[in-house]
């Protein structure tokens, strides 16, 4: 289990009991009192949980609706792309990120490396995320207008387009809920695709991130054409020959 995987099971932990003993913790997850410690000190540097003696308790609800946004499916691979997501992403800059399970993933693996002396500054329209990184510290916040599609925690609609208007992004991190070499990338509501559309359309680089299951794949609303995306981050679930397509249409290939 990676230290990624164990703080999502810790806090689902506190969501679900409200209160941990380190030793609770610590069997529950088959890891050492000493992991189980250093984790519970590090969530509440981020301020994700309260550190109390022998344990921790759950500081706020503020973490409990991304933890509904559950990750379990492909969620190794989730976090693999997280991980090379986030190294693309230098001190500072301005991220955009829509909904999504991998790109709720990117949210968290952002946060936790932001470099507090170069705040990192994240524009989306999924209130999952929002709800996140409202409490970290090293992050600047902007969240569009819209209205709440519960279904996903997106805001859609025209009320997004105002904020969106009005900002530059460095690299915006597209989830997707399919996305084809010649085709493009696409999502199953129309509304979530025309913000989506909207966040890519003012980023410098756009670097859609799916697991392999989605790929080679169509869905009812387009986001965009295949053209707008500079980089693709999927597992090693991706064939040679799907790889190659996306190769020939332009777009970087990376598989983690």
């Amino acid at each position: 289990m990676s230290r990624y995987e164990r703080w999502n099971a810790l806090l689902e932990l506190l969501a679900q009991q409200g209160r941990l003993t380190v030793e609770e913790a610590a069997e529950t997850l088959d890891v050492s009192t000493a992991t189980i410690r250093r984790d519970f000190d590090e969530l509440a540097q981020q301020q994700m949980l309260m550190r109390t003696r022998g344990g921790a308790v759950a500081q706020s609800v503020s973490y409990d609706l991304p933890l509904r946004y559950k990750t379990a499916r492909h969620a190794g691979e989730k976090q693999r792309i997280a991980e090379a997501a986030a190294e693309m992403v230098a001190p500072g800059a301005v991220v955009g990120l829509n909904g999504g399970t991998t790109t709720s993933e990117v949210a968290r693996t952002l946060a936790a490396r932001a470099d507090p002396g170069a705040r990192l500054t994240v524009v989306t329209n999924a209130l999952n995320i929002a709800a996140e990184l409202t409490v970290r510290q090293n992050v600047k916040l902007v969240v569009t207008g819209g209205v709440a599609r519960p279904q996903s925690y997106e805001l859609i609609g025209p009320l997004s387009s105002g904020v969106l208007e009005q900002v530059t992004l460095d690299i915006a991190f597209l989830g997707v809920d399919a996305i084809d070499a010649e085709a493009g990338a696409f999502a199953h509501h129309e509304g979530e695709a025309s913000v989506n559309n909207l966040l890519i359309g003012r980023a410098a680089r756009v670097v859609a991130v799916t697991d392999a299951s989605k790929i080679g794949r169509r869905a009812f609303a387009r986001i965009c054409g295949i053209d707008r995306i500079h980089t693709l981050i999927t597992d090693s679930g991706l064939s040679d020959a799907a790889a190659g397509a996306f190769t020939e249409a332009g777009v970087q290939v990376l598989r983690v």
